[in-house]
């Protein structure tokens, strides 16, 4: 379990660098915890989601804004982050899925750009510590994610707005991964159009920003009396409201295990037994009436689930990632990252993604 939180420390300079929109409500419960005890907080994202940002949520401009700010530390969610960057780098995650990808391309990827990791719990925090002594390069901390703090908080006006909108009919959540060989959107199609519109539920759809625009366009269209479409900002909204989840191998998976409802897989990379899994988008309507008659089924093997991969439900993740990234900065070892290694590969990679960050530049991924 993630240590006592320490008592806030002097104003810092942060930045969060929230290069898709996935990143926003993992950095904004962050940002509000820092701006809340005095610190200042800028925001580099590229034009795509600096759209999306809120009033007070300062963007960078340029890369000499960068430097007269003099960050003591950047926080990112994607692999990847600008080695030239000053100030400590902190990586958080972009989801809590440990069954994605093959471990050596998911969260245990080491790229030597980073040097704190905040953990979200024991799966993913006794891996990465002892990547880290054997590297010697980067610090591990289990903090628990930032985005969980919304989620174990009560709920807001959009979940009584859901609510409202279901009309008293069950209301099942639909979500899926922009992965090609592990989403299952384009499949679950043709059917979640016959039960949307059969009208005895509610749904509450969305798809990773970075899903094919298309599908997405297909999805948006399902809205109407029977059904809503969101952005991933509002997910943990649709959680909240939602009483079961359908879905393949995506990271919301998880995250809705933590609510201790029953969830339904499409075709689950590597399914787990709180996971009621089905190989066919036709067995989805019958698996949901089985997950709503009896929600308590599974009850025990999610929570050990839940223990093992987020298991702090007091909503301060966010208090701890700062006096984590405190702690670092205090220990006089702040950064250890070498970068000798593939120099010329790290760097220009380096330079387009930064560039992508800047007002008026072409976006490109920056997994």
């Amino acid at each position: 379990m993630p240590t006592a939180v320490p008592p806030p420390h002097a104003s810092r300079r942060w930045v969060m660098l929230a290069s898709e929109a996935y990143a926003l409500p993992i950095l904004r419960p962050l940002a509000a915890c820092a701006q809340a005890r005095g610190h200042q907080v800028l925001w580099l994202a590229p034009d795509a989601v600096a759209a999306r940002l809120q009033p007070g949520e300062q963007r960078i401009g340029s890369g000499w804004q960068l430097r007269a700010f003099k960050p003591h530390a950047v926080f990112a969610t994607v692999n990847r982050i600008p080695p030239f960057f000053p100030g400590l780098q902190v990586q958080l995650f972009h989801g809590l899925n440990l069954h994605k990808r093959d471990p050596a391309q998911g969260q245990f990827r080491m790229l030597g750009l980073f040097d704190l990791y905040c953990s979200h719990g024991p799966a993913t925090t006794a891996p990465l510590q002892q990547l880290a002594a054997q590297r010697r390069d980067f610090g591990v901390v289990e903090t628990g994610w930032p985005k969980l703090d919304a989620l174990f908080a009560a709920p807001g006006t959009q979940v009584q707005a859901l609510l409202a909108a279901a009309g008293g009919r069950p209301r099942v959540m639909y979500a899926s991964t922009f992965n090609a060989p592990l989403s299952q959107a384009s499949r679950c199609l043709p059917v979640l159009e016959a039960l949307i519109a059969r009208g005895d539920r509610y749904w509450l759809l969305t798809l990773h920003p970075m899903s094919p625009p298309a599908v997405r366009e297909r999805y948006r269209a399902l809205a109407g009396p029977n059904a809503c479409y969101l952005e991933a900002e509002h997910v943990v909204a649709m959680m909240q409201a939602a009483d079961v989840l359908v879905c393949d191998t995506s990271s919301v998976v998880e995250e809705f295990i933590l609510l201790d409802k029953p969830v339904v897989t499409v075709c689950h990379r590597q399914p787990q037994p709180c996971m009621h899994d089905v190989r066919s988008p036709d067995e989805i309507d019958a698996a949901i009436d089985a997950a709503l008659a009896m929600p308590g089924a599974a009850a025990q093997a999610r929570r050990a689930y839940a223990m093992q991969i987020h298991p702090a439900t007091d909503a301060r993740a966010a208090e701890r990632v700062l006096a984590a990234v405190e702690q670092r900065l205090c220990s006089g070892d702040a950064g250890l990252r070498r970068r000798a290694r593939r120099p010329f590969r790290r760097w220009w990679r380096s330079w387009t993604l930064w560039r992508a960050l800047l007002p008026g530049k072409r976006t490109t991924t920056p997994c």
